[in-house]
């Protein structure tokens, strides 16, 4: 009887890059910026009882300190989603502070006319702040200006079925994709986002290009999956899956040609759909109308975007 084979079973390991952005530490497990936390905050702690020491016993004051000690700490050391605790309340601090509801409004946001009561504008709340895109433009070729924030460019790329996959297939795909991240020469991000798909126009299409069929069976074939199609659109709400590349070049060094980094950042796009086309997946550069579409159903994502030159989505 021949053994099963558990080869065939052993996990895979592959080697990928470090993160590379991760701070250095400084002074034994702290960084830089751990390290300036905990030393003003030791600084100010000592002053504290220094000036304090001819009027308040020792035991008192470290009493008095002790939670405010603990919550630097915290504070300092902390992490929260990977990101660092005194970081993660600078950003809620900003988001609490940042207008919720904007309006595209390149000329200004125009007051309320004077004949509107006061209580209904009181009623309406705080009124909606210009919106302000962190891009510059869009250039022919799909590349987005950052202005400050240097150059990106934008990529669709489709999806693998990992699990349906033997163990050897699966070692070759992690490898194919451990390779790229390993070839990486500056920031790049895979986007995952999920929108709305309306299948009504593309039934609505099945239905009128039935009869153009050559066979009956066929224009009644055709005709049945456009009311299924139909009947799945109102039957709730359909997400789509959308996987996009981001590739960013710095900005350019003063004296350097202006389309260094807009260049720099297409060839790290043609870099990817030829490393990841061993993993087959397929990387498709979006060009400038459709990086607009993008970025423009990023800020109304009730809309949907999906339409027949779309790459393959998954449904969810």
């Amino acid at each position: 009887m021949n053994q099963p084979d558990e080869a065939a079973d052993t996990p895979y390991a592959t080697r990928i890059p470090a993160d590379i952005s991760r701070p250095d530490h400084l002074l034994g497990p702290f960084t830089a910026r751990q390290t300036a936390i905990l030393t003003v905050a030791a600084l100010v702690l000592y002053g504290g009882w220094w000036a304090t020491r001819p009027f308040m016993a020792p035991l008192v004051y470290a009493a008095l300190v002790i939670p405010v000690a603990g919550a630097v700490a915290a504070l300092a050391l902390g992490r929260r989603e990977g990101i660092g605790l005194d970081r993660f309340l600078l950003a809620a601090l900003a988001h609490g502070r940042t207008p919720k509801r904007r309006v595209h409004a390149p000329e200004g946001v125009p007051p309320l006319p004077s004949v509107v009561p006061d209580r209904w504008v009181e009623e309406a709340g705080p009124p909606p702040a210009e919106m302000r895109m962190p891009y510059d433009g869009i250039a022919a070729d799909g590349v987005l200006d950052l202005g400050g924030g240097g150059k990106a460019a934008l990529a669709v790329c489709s999806t693998v079925n990992f699990e349906l996959r033997s163990a050897a297939e699966q070692q070759g795909l992690t490898t194919a994709f451990a390779r790229w991240l390993n070839s990486l020469t500056g920031p790049t991000q895979l986007l995952v986002r999920c929108h709305r798909i309306d299948l009504a126009p593309l039934a609505d299409t099945l239905q009128q290009d039935a009869a153009a069929l050559p066979h009956p069976a066929l224009e009644r074939a055709a005709r049945a999956h456009a009311d299924f199609l139909a009947d799945l659109a109102t039957g709730g709400n359909l997400l789509g899956r959308q996987i996009v590349l981001v590739t960013r070049e710095e900005p350019a060094a003063h004296g350097a040609r202006r389309h260094t980094g807009e260049g720099r950042a297409l060839q790290r796009v043609a870099e990817a759909a030829r490393a990841l086309a061993a993993a087959e997946i397929t990387v498709t550069p979006l060009d400038a109308e459709q990086s607009s579409d993008l970025v423009s159903a990023a800020c109304n994502p009730d809309t949907p975007i999906l339409s027949e030159d779309d790459p393959e989505g998954d449904l969810a």
